[in-house]
């Protein structure tokens, strides 16, 4: 257990951020009543839509659960989660997902148990993410809520039992198997609020002291971090220590006391920048569709059809005949390896420019993990953009004017690929290194955001 100064009055000096954070400590029981609230919206939105029928042709938003259901979760509840990560850190996690709050309720009345050494390995919440990922586009996970009751209501029930069994009113599932948890934690890594500790001022307090339950399991006294803090306020005013604050969206990743772990940026590359935008793509790319065919005609042409069959299980392959969208095995084993072989291969290319300017600078602080921190905010922008079509697609259906968004996302790419590049150059500056190698870093950490902008371009304005 942490320690938590008693309750003082917010100075006028702590002003109205850290006074916010100091209501959500006080005010826990009302937090309560939200969170119990958007686990019964989210249990609506992820359970009665699976048993309503297809919707007619004719029908709209506004007229049929299903659709409206489809697009409050998809079009603008993942995207919006996405985006409040960006800017408020991980609140999302600490006050509203139901997920977390549900593991938190049952490990308060499960067992207790001490957690094993297999569970605490930091690379679950990348192999989570990319597996969730990889499955739900063979489910058709955003079209269909069938698929996304067996792979939301599967991952809530897993936080559950996780919960029942490990911790005592802990996130255990949160900390370690949430297969989003690598993805928040990168992007929280550039939110301009965090909770500060001042480090002096802990070591100096003498006042009184009450226990309070850190659920996430962050060392509050030496957290550098936003990145595992689920910024829900318990901790806010913990020995005149601890405040919500702003600070510049590039503090932490130049931050050299900010860890830059390996776990993060083999996330970061391989798994937002590699697997999920492959996932994004793949529906749109020629590169996929002209790979199908030309693999087609050669099973045809050897009477090999088996793998033409679609007559997989719906909870294996995507298979609504009453839609007339049925996968093949061609098509599962394609979407595989769409996905992880081009997810993986492009990561390696991305990471290539890290790798090659931590080389050339040689200098200790600046990690070939730290470097790839300053794609950060272009890996924000890609995820913003790829859940972002799925919002357009049911804007489109119903026929709304989008005139605006060509230029919204041009600016977007653009703010994203800027702002790697400007964090690439802050960095690059404190190099020991003679301006001639930095120079050459800077090109190597400019490959990847021409690279990530070029293929952008291609899925939103060529293909």
């Amino acid at each position: 257990m942490t320690e938590l100064a008693l309750p003082l009055p917010p100075s006028p000096e702590s002003g109205r951020l850290a006074a916010f954070g100091l209501f959500l400590r006080r005010h826990r029981r009302l937090l309560g009543g939200v969170q119990w609230s958007v686990v019964a919206i989210y249990a609506f939105l992820v359970v009665v839509p699976a048993f309503l029928p297809l919707p007619a042709q004719s029908a709209h938003l506004w007229d049929n659960l299903r659709l409206f259901a489809q697009f409050v979760f998809w079009g603008l509840w993942w995207p919006g989660v996405m985006i409040a990560t960006v800017l408020l850190g991980r609140m999302w996690c600490g006050l509203l997902c139901p997920e977390g709050f549900l593991s938190e309720w049952a490990s308060a009345r499960g067992r207790g148990r001490a957690l094993p050494r297999w569970l605490k390995w930091p690379g679950w919440p990348f192999v989570a993410f990319v597996a969730t990922t990889v499955y739900g586009q063979l489910v058709s996970v955003y079209e269909y809520p069938q698929a996304a009751l067996l792979v939301l209501g599967g991952s809530t029930v897993a936080a559950v039992i996780i919960g029942l069994l490990y911790g005592r009113e802990k996130r255990i599932w949160c900390r370690y198997l949430c297969p989003a948890s690598g993805v928040f934690a990168v992007l929280a890594k550039i939110a301009p609020l965090h909770y500060r500790v001042d480090r002096e001022a802990w070591s100096q307090y003498r006042g009184p002291v009450i226990p309070i339950n850190c659920a996430p399991l962050v060392d509050v006294r030496r957290m550098h971090s936003a990145s595992e803090c689920h910024a829900c306020g318990r901790c806010a005013g913990q020995r005149d220590a601890v405040q919500l604050a702003a600070r510049s969206p590039f503090a932490e990743v130049l931050d050299r006391n900010a860890p830059a772990r390996t776990a993060e940026a083999v996330t970061l590359l391989f798994g937002v920048l590699g697997v999920a935008t492959a996932a994004f793509q793949w529906t749109v790319s020629p590169w996929f569709r002209d790979l199908k065919l030309a693999l087609a005609e050669w099973l045809v042409e050897r009477e090999v059809f088996a793998l033409l069959q679609s007559n997989a299980p719906w909870w294996l392959l995507t298979h609504y005949p009453q839609a007339n969208d049925l996968f093949t095995w061609l098509d599962g084993g394609l979407i595989i390896a769409y996905l992880l072989g081009g997810g993986f291969a492009l990561g390696a290319v991305l990471g290539l420019g890290p790798w090659l300017a931590a080389r050339l600078v040689n200098t200790a602080s600046l990690t070939w993990q730290r470097l790839t921190l300053a794609l950060t905010p272009l890996a924000a922008t890609s995820v913003i953009l790829g859940l972002s079509m799925l919002t357009v697609t049911h804007l489109k259906a119903e026929h709304l004017w989008l005139g605006w968004l060509p230029a919204f996302r041009i600016a977007l790419l653009s703010l994203g690929g800027l702002a790697s590049l400007w964090l690439s150059l802050a960095l690059l500056r404190t190099a020991a290194a003679s301006r001639t190698r930095q120079a050459l870093a800077l090109a190597a950490l400019l490959m990847p955001i021409l690279l990530m902008t070029a293929l952008w371009s291609l899925v939103l304005f060529v293909w």
